[in-house]
């Protein structure tokens, strides 16, 4: 079975540094495939460009297969036109993914209204309201003319999450989705998640820093660290017989209720 998302070693390079050294993965139909490491790994650099969104300043070779074509070979405009209705992400923080100065209906209306530009105002704010809705913001209806600072850290990341599937994308990419949240959020958001992936079918890149949270979304791991894919398996495997050094120690270093609060935690290395 043809994958729905295949890189073939890819490699990005800003200038004399090289930040993905030639990695390859594959994502499934509605398959939930985690990418782990450390910050500065690649993996945000690796979403960006599957979605041709790093600039002049980078030099990408390799293959990022969708549907048979080469996404960093098409045209703009043909991206363009995958962005958001068949390709959507979730950035890591709202507060700057959000245009503060406009109401989050509107921010949500406007997305849908550039892939389906024969709706109406009216048709694009029904959507809006049932995506927030379909994200659990209380009194959708009211709250779709507010303004991003009169939502909490936790209802803005829901917002970003509205935005990415009111378009009902087959891939979404999720880059450290509750990085700034505190844990409680963190548990709902994830929740969500997995809620509505299943509900329609996903398939979803999910990047992380924390091996324990990729482990509750995640049915596969790929775990990376400066630029190459060091180990991929079964998530289960990953997070309890990892074969690789750097997973146990990425594993190590996550504080649990058994840590010694008397000592350093693991260094990662």
């Amino acid at each position: 079975m043809t994958a729905l998302l295949d890189i073939r070693n890819l490699r990005i390079r800003f200038g004399a540094a090289e930040a993905v050294r030639g990695i390859s993965l594959q994502l499934e139909e509605g398959e939930v495939l985690g990418l782990v490491g450390e910050s500065g790994s690649g993996k945000s650099v690796t979403a960006l460009a599957i979605l041709g969104l790093l600039g002049p300043a980078a030099r990408v070779t390799g293959q990022i297969l969708w549907h048979g074509a080469d996404l960093p070979r098409l045209p703009e405009d043909a991206l363009r036109s995958l962005r958001g209705k068949e390709i959507a992400m979730i950035f890591q923080e709202p507060m700057t993914a959000l245009n503060p100065v406009m109401r989050i209906g509107h921010q949500i209306s406007e997305g849908a209204r550039a892939r389906f530009p024969s709706w109406t105002d009216r048709d694009a704010k029904r959507k809006a309201i049932a995506a927030l809705e379909a994200v659990a913001i209380p009194d959708a209806s009211r709250r779709y003319g507010d303004y991003p600072h009169q939502f909490s850290g936790g209802q803005r990341q829901r917002i970003l999450i509205a935005m990415a599937l009111i378009n009902r994308p087959r891939l979404l990419i999720a880059d450290e989705p509750t990085t700034a949240l505190d844990v409680t959020v963190q548990a709902q958001v994830l929740e969500l998640l997995r809620q509505l992936q299943g509900q329609h079918g996903l398939a979803m890149l999910f990047i992380s820093h924390d091996l324990a949270v990729v482990g509750q979304v995640a049915s596969r791991m790929a775990v990376m660290r400066a630029g190459q894919i060091l180990e991929t398996g079964p998530a289960a495997r990953l997070l309890t017989a990892p074969e690789h050094s750097y997973t146990r120690s990425l594993l190590a270093a996550v504080p649990t209720l058994r840590s010694d609060r008397s000592q350093p935690l693991a260094k990662v290395g």
